[in-house]
């Protein structure tokens, strides 16, 4: 509540500053202004409930929140010290009967002639049986007294064979004199090779008959068993860390607070900064097991007693009848006129039209913001505009330069060609390809028109690939899959062609094999699909995004390497159809390359009215 008035308070200060200021440039003959009695009553409110409320709340409330922090740390920490002193008592229990197993027994009291792989994994089995009740455990170790091991789970564990040849950590066990000690990380013996804190359980084994010595067990318990009882609890704001500082379970930013006084007897209360807030961190440690656990609570709003909501009371009656005052000032001269004009500018988004609003304001200084944004408005719709026609203009532009792309080498080609069938072939070849070559142009020229039926784009396709035979030879076939009723479709002029240019160019020759170029229409869900696929060196994923992404900031000789006209009937296409999602290009290296344009059946039939004047 007491943030909430602060930020209450601060907003309406910028407010009164932002009116102020606006009252001071503005039309002294302006109709109303805010700027004198908004401040009087923001002054008079924040003076009387600012000093009443905030003295008298601040006194009482810090140190009952205080003390309302520590014992809900305190009654956590000792909650989970139980419940971890039960879970290792019962962990203790288990291992118990580990050393009892007599499979074990047989492998630790056996002579070291008698002992091979069958009875190593002998005692292993006897361990692991036990372990299937049991759930948390990461591993067992047993040694016998020439050091001799046998473990459940070995490779996940770097040994230290110094410390483990010494005699140091044996020491710690055997003045145990068979009672269990629990230690980290094996007492040094041995640790897991993720370098994950582990809690071992360790116990001198003796022969039940003779009481003598006959090795060392170890059951290391997982951090996952504390972190699995932390989740269980939904402490998220508990660390659990060994008494050397190493992280166990739960928030691990946490482990940078552990200092030693929490290995000390009893709970430990300080504060702390973190992120320049003053926090309670609490810890302690787990009865005289390696084991501290630290919890860190914010000093919240709780803990605040009964007995003084009569003086909060009191003063919350008096910043009511002054709220009640400054809330039905704001809601008629401020609010509700804000709010309309919010609503006039929401209309004008969700109808996606830029038009002026007529709300009645009434204050000069929201009249004034009111055309402000008529004003911006109405620029905003002329630059619009403009834009709009510019726009246009390059696509036209665009569009008339696109089409002038065709190479003239091609005629140059054909009419070289068609000079050495005269000298190699005779008049009727040439008679032939003069006739092929001059319908390809009638097509193609078509005119002057920039939309053409598909039936005669599809003509200047074949026309094309008849050319181009006569100049390669056979190094290519061309078959024709179309569908009667795409005929009358009207298309952009020139887009297939380029298509099939570009699977010979780029594709077939460069693949230096016999290939195929095939060239399929179809009707399908409403939309007219033109498909070029060829059998040359096909593209790479990079090539096809260059080609499909490249926006029309490129120039003609920055293309002119990677298919210029290709990209450029594709950047036809979009504009003709109005939308960046009607080509498709699938390819494999080495394999094909496939290149679809999909154009709706409504602008293919109405191709001459819309498409002529793109």
């Amino acid at each position: 509540m007491l943030s909430f008035y602060r930020v209450y308070f601060v907003k309406n200060y910028i407010s009164l500053g932002v009116k102020m200021k606006i009252n001071q440039v503005g039309d002294k003959n302006k109709k109303n202004t805010l700027s004198s009695s908004f401040r009087s009553t923001i002054l008079g409110i924040v003076i009387i409930v600012l000093v009443s409320f905030l003295i008298s709340t601040y006194v009482i409330t810090e140190k009952e929140r205080k003390a309302y922090a520590i014992r809900e740390s305190e009654s956590v920490l000792k909650a989970l010290s139980n419940n971890i002193r039960s879970d290792i008592k019962n962990y203790m229990d288990i291992s118990r009967l580990i050393i009892t197993e007599k499979r074990l027994v047989t492998f630790l009291k056996a002579s070291e002639e008698a002992i091979d792989d069958n009875m190593s994994n002998d005692a292993r089995y006897g361990i692991m049986d036990i372990l299937n009740a049991a759930e948390g455990v990461d591993s067992v170790m047993a040694f016998r007294e020439d050091m001799r091991m046998v473990s459940t789970n070995r490779i996940s564990y770097r040994y230290d064979s110094d410390v483990m040849m010494s005699d140091s950590w044996k020491d710690n066990i055997y003045s145990s004199e068979g009672r269990a000690c629990v230690e980290l990380n094996c007492n040094g013996v041995a640790r897991r090779v993720d370098d994950k804190t582990i809690v071992t359980i360790e116990r001198a084994i003796n022969d039940t008959n003779s009481q003598k010595r006959i090795g060392i067990m170890m059951m290391n318990i997982s951090a996952n068993v504390f972190q699995e009882m932390l989740n269980q609890l939904r402490y998220d704001n508990v660390c659990i860390v060994g008494s050397d500082g190493s992280y166990i379970a739960g928030n691990k930013t946490y482990i940078r607070y552990y200092t030693p006084e929490f290995e000390t007897p009893g709970i430990r209360n300080k504060n702390i900064k973190i992120d320049n807030k003053r926090v309670l961190i609490s810890g302690c440690r787990v009865d005289n097991y390696p084991i501290v656990i630290m919890r860190i609570s914010k000093y919240g709003t709780e803990g605040i007693p009964y007995g003084i909501l009569y003086v909060l009371m009191v003063l919350l009656l008096v910043f009511v009848v002054m709220a009640v005052h400054m809330g039905f000032f704001i809601k008629n001269d401020i609010t509700d006129p804000i709010y309309k004009l919010s609503e006039s500018m929401e209309k004008n988004k969700k109808t996606g039209d830029l038009k002026t609003i007529d709300v009645e304001m009434p204050s000069s200084e929201l009249e004034m913001l009111k055309e402000d944004y008529n004003n911006l408005i109405d620029h905003v719709n002329e630059l619009i505009a403009t834009l709009i026609e510019k726009e246009k203009t390059l696509q036209r532009a665009e569009m008339r330069v696109l089409q002038e792309q065709i190479k003239p080498h091609f005629l140059y080609n054909s009419l070289e060609t068609i000079g050495f069938l005269a000298l190699d072939a005779g008049a009727d070849k040439v008679h032939d390809s003069l006739e092929t070559l001059g319908s390809f142009y009638r097509n193609f020229l078509s005119k002057g028109d920039r939309v053409i039926p598909l039936s005669r784009e599809v003509q200047i396709v074949k026309d094309y690939l008849s050319l181009q035979k006569l100049r390669y030879g056979d190094i290519f076939e061309d078959e024709y899959d179309i569908d009667d009723a795409t005929n009358k479709f009207i298309v952009p002029k020139l887009i297939l062609q380029p298509l099939v240019e570009n699977s010979i160019y780029h594709g077939i020759r460069m693949k230096g094999e016999k290939g195929i170029i095939r060239i399929s229409t179809k009707l399908k869900d409403g939309e007219l699909h033109l498909t070029v696929r060829d059998t040359g060196v096909g593209m790479t994923r990079e090539q096809i995004d260059k080609i499909l992404h490249s926006d029309r900031s490129f120039t003609t000789g920055e293309m002119e390497g990677e298919s210029f006209g290709l990209w450029g009937t594709i950047e036809r296409i979009k504009i003709y159809c109005g939308s960046n999602d009607v080509v498709r290009i699938d390819s494999e290296v080495g394999e094909y390359t496939e290149i679809e344009f999909i154009i709706s059946d409504q602008m293919a039939i109405r191709g001459v009215g819309d498409g002529q004047k793109v």
